[in-house]
């Protein structure tokens, strides 16, 4: 007797109308910022606006601008890659400290080096009045670069945002070129000719990708820029919105600004889509050149000056700062520091929460395949590409109008006026925390519902679980890691956010970030170094979940 037996299709379960309309209205929420921005073009007198800022300040906002994209693709692109070829490719005494040590400058907001570099090489400074104290010198008998300049701007954000491109190429060429790089040896060339004709050919995509990335993390800076008196579009937005009251003026900076980003994202599209390169010898990671002597010696020194510069240098000296400010009055981890740390940890937790249901939600609702829940995702996956500061302007439009709006009914109703309810208020900053971070969410819950297969849900199903039961009794136990993860996430980029909280925050409220930008600004350093550090403190988080990523990465190799 002979058993013949079927194949089970096993289908993902259709969402329910509900969910996926829940989807697309999340994501015109999230997307309602950027409409608001771009409505704002067609407004009365926008003509008029739009002439007076371009005989006035928008050249000079351009031409900022370009230069710090070109300053900071170069630095990042330069840093990042041979970065990444050193540890990928190399093996000297220290590499492996140098893989995650690499990450450390990502846990620095660029607002914070602005501050403590500034600090440090100015005229009253200590590199200066060691330098005047050795040689005699006085002012005016030597130069000595200003790092509140365009140029300081671009070294300080090459240092902070290099490893954006480090982790990308890095991945690229352990995971991509080890065949090619093999033959590569075997063919005669050596380390420098294999980089310039293979290792760079090939990590060009990610390349292109770890640079996009830090210049969209450039054009939305506004502490550093503003700090430093470079005129961009952020500092254009900020004193149009606050110093001139003008709102479509920060809305027309505001769509301006967009555009570049929107430019930088074609740019970074159309470098993948027309470089491609697939390594036909197999995914063989390449045998790690073995560095002795002084060629070791430049390695480990070419891998120590950007984590030097970039995070060890600064830490050491917030932290002189703050010891020597803790002994004053109010200074230190006070209870003015303590309120601080009450308001930024609260808004974090509270959208890092919010954040992570939301992304399960749409992840979840994403699974069928349906062609509505994936636009809605992928709308919502272009916040992050938006910067704070458009996001600002574009909640705040709609929020303003809306509270005019409920203001004028309940006049109507009752007599009284109440006054602006939304506007200025944590229900608002907290949107455009979810409209701008809630795409980091969704990317980590996405990666980790991959690992549910449909035969999970199929199960499910056919023991009379309904969608919501499913989710919860399957996917919330499975996915507990991945939304902790994406809460992380969300919450270290909500504690050091500066423009949409300096923006949008209530009155008399004011976070660790805000604190730490008014002070620097008062040229009160040593009293913001308590609340630097501690932003710096919460950024090391993501650090030690990609270190160790690293080394689970090692663990597997070594296995295998």
């Amino acid at each position: 007797m002979s058993l013949n037996y079927n194949r089970l299709a096993v289908s993902r379960p259709s969402t329910p109308s509900a969910l996926s309309a829940f989807s697309f209205a999340l994501a015109v929420l999230v997307a309602l910022p950027v409409l608001a921005v771009g409505a704002n073009l067609f407004a009365s007198g926008t003509g008029e606006t739009w002439s007076h800022l371009m005989a006035t300040v928008l050249p000079e906002y351009v031409m900022n601008s370009i230069w710090l994209c070109l300053g900071v693709g170069i630095g990042v692109a330069a840093m990042g890659t041979g970065a990444a070829w050193l540890v990928a490719l190399n093996d000297f005494p220290g590499r492996r400290i140098a893989e995650w040590a690499l990450l450390l400058p990502m846990a620095m907001p660029a607002y914070v080096l602005a501050y403590t570099y500034t600090d440090f090489l100015q005229f009253v400074g200590p590199v200066q009045t060691s330098l005047r104290e050795s040689f005699g010198w006085s002012k005016g008998d030597y130069w000595f670069p200003d790092v509140r300049s365009l140029s300081g701007a671009i070294v300080l954000f090459s240092c902070v945002l290099y490893p954006y491109v480090y982790l990308l190429v890095r991945t690229a060429f352990l995971e991509r070129a080890g065949g090619m790089i093999e033959a590569a040896r075997a063919l005669g060339l050596n380390p420098w000719q294999g980089f310039w004709r293979v290792s760079i050919p090939l990590a060009r995509p990610a390349i292109a990708a770890g640079m996009a990335l830090a210049l969209m993390e450039t054009l939305a800076d506004y502490g550093t820029v503003a700090y430093f008196a470079v005129q961009t579009f952020t500092t254009g937005i900020y004193r149009a919105w606050f110093s001139l009251g003008d709102r479509i003026a920060a809305a027309q900076l505001a769509a301006a600004l967009l555009g570049f980003v929107a430019l930088l994202i074609l740019l970074e599209r159309v470098s993948r889509g027309r470089a491609r390169y697939h390594d036909t010898t197999g995914r063989r990671r390449a045998t790690r050149q073995v560095l002795t002597g002084w060629h070791a010696l430049l390695a480990q020194v070419g891998c120590a000056i950007p984590v030097v510069i970039g995070f060890v240098l600064p830490a050491m000296l917030l932290l002189r700062l703050a010891m020597g400010d803790a002994g004053e009055e109010g200074g230190g981890f006070s209870g003015r520091f303590l309120l601080l740390a009450r308001n930024s940890l609260s808004l974090a937790l509270l959208a890092a929460m919010l954040a992570a249901m939301l992304a399960l939600l749409l992840g979840f609702a994403a699974r069928d395949g349906n062609r509505l829940t994936r636009l809605a995702n992928r709308i919502v996956g272009l916040g992050y590409a938006v910067p704070g500061s458009v996001i600002a302007v574009g909640v705040l439009i709609p929020v303003t109008r809306l509270d005019h709006l409920l203001a004028a009914l309940w006049q109507q109703m009752t007599g009284a006026n109440p006054g602006l309810i939304l506007t200025g208020g944590i229900a608002a900053l907290v949107y455009a925390y979810l409209a701008r971070f809630l795409a980091i969410a969704l990317q980590t819950v996405e990666a980790g519902l991959t690992r549910i297969t449909p035969s999970m849900e199929a199960a499910a199903r056919s023991l009379g679980s309904r969608p919501g039961e499913t989710l919860r009794r399957v996917h919330l136990p499975l996915m507990r890691g991945s939304l902790l993860t994406a809460a992380l996430l969300v919450f270290v980029d909500v504690m050091k956010e500066l423009p949409a909280t300096l923006v949008m925050r209530p009155f008399n409220f004011d976070t660790l970030a805000t604190q730490t930008f008014t002070l620097a600004a008062d040229e009160r350093l040593a009293e913001a170094s308590s609340a630097a550090l501690a932003i710096v403190a919460v950024g090391l988080l993501p650090i030690i979940l990609l270190a160790r990523q690293i080394a689970a990465g090692r663990s597997e190799i070594s296995s295998c």
